[in-house]
């Protein structure tokens, strides 16, 4: 069995990072796995595992023919019996299937807005829906969606998972003292709602000024990160919120903070979560997507209602406060996130659902 996961960049979101987990994961189980980027690449190129193959279509519109024609001869020439296309790829591997029927493709749904659903476009995606031999969602609200908007009748739930954080890239060294810092993984995007974190920060410096925020994600340079540079200076927090852009070596940068947290206002299933609970960090998020099935009471952490900074500040604090309540939700968190959220759990469902196909949900 040959799969290929298909997906638009390598930038450092959920979604790109969850599409080489899947490629590298899958190396080990199958005859050959291999994943193809189709627009960009990026930070996550470097983590792509040596048995993986590797594709970069270099694709400049939606009808660039030369690599639409790049990507089916790679199809033909490598065997592949399964495209896996997370996300916005969908319409990619939707072509590749009108050539050759007998290929599978699986559809990937990542939408991080699913608190917003009822805005999403999907018209070109309801047409591609039709070739789709099954999706899998990574929350109950988008297979909900999916099940009532799109053709495909095989709909199913399927968690992100982490593997093992690596702590030997070195590279990000984040200022601010040990024990202090807070840190918040998310590309500066509107839904990640950075400006109510910032605001309950705000809050935080004027009772405990020797912690520190840290923020961690791409900087696209549009209105949004301007606003919250300038929200930093005018409200006086240079000296104790930091951000880095995109960044190396997650595992290292987790070992240095104490505190995760996500502002988000909405979410599917954040892999960074996940990732804070395999970092043993104790965690606050808000009470989006499938951020529940994570926090799941308060021994695992702290979920407060989105859009609301004196709420998120004071979950933080009670972090900060308490030294022994803060260990044991970290501890509590990261034996929950391994054994529900683990590589090997969702690897080994993938692989059945790959062997069978749809005949597996019959």
């Amino acid at each position: 069995m040959r799969v290929l996961q298909l997906i638009d960049s390598l930038e450092a979101g959920g979604a790109e990072r969850m599409a080489v987990n899947f490629a590298n994961a899958l190396s080990e189980h199958i005859d050959r796995s291999y994943l193809c980027t189709t627009r960009a690449e990026g930070l996550l190129k470097d983590t792509i595992v040596p048995t993986v193959g590797y594709l970069f279509l270099n694709k400049h519109s939606t009808y660039d023919i030369k690599a639409y024609r790049r990507f089916i001869k790679f199809i033909k020439t490598e065997q592949i019996d399964i495209v896996h296309a997370h996300s916005t790829s969908f319409f990619l591997g939707t072509l590749a299937k009108l050539v050759s029927p007998k290929l599978t493709l699986v559809w990937h749904d990542h939408y991080g807005n699913s608190e917003m659903l009822a805005k999403r476009p999907y018209k070109v995606l309801q047409w591609c829906s039709g070739y789709f031999d099954w999706v899998y969602c990574v929350n109950e609200n988008l297979q909900t969606w999916v099940k009532t908007h799109l053709k495909c009748k095989q709909v199913f739930y399927l968690t992100n998972f982490v593997d093992v954080l690596g702590v030997k890239d070195e590279e990000t060294r984040l200022k601010g003292q040990d024990g202090k810092r807070i840190v918040c993984l998310a590309n500066l995007r509107p839904q990640k709602d950075h400006i109510t974190l910032l605001r309950a920060f705000k809050q935080i410096k004027h009772m405990h000024p020797d912690w520190s925020l840290h923020l961690v994600g791409k900087d696209f340079d549009d209105d949004y990160a301007q606003n919250l540079r300038t929200f930093i200076v005018a409200e006086g927090l240079i000296e104790q919120v930091f951000l880095y852009g995109s960044c190396k070596g997650v595992g290292y940068i987790l070992k240095q903070c104490t505190i995760g947290v996500l502002s988000s206002r909405s979410e599917g299933l954040p892999l960074a979560l996940l990732e804070y609970g395999l970092g043993a960090l104790a965690v606050v998020a808000t009470n989006v997507g499938d951020c529940k099935k994570v926090i799941v009471d308060a021994q695992h952490g702290q979920l407060v209602q989105a859009e609301d900074a004196e709420a998120l500040s004071k979950a933080i604090q009670v972090f900060i406060n308490d030294f022994e309540y803060r260990t044991d939700c970290a501890k509590v968190l990261h034996a929950f996130v391994k054994q529900h959220y683990s590589k090997s759990v969702v690897i080994e469902r993938v692989c059945e659902d790959y062997q069978k196909g749809v005949v597996a949900y019959e």
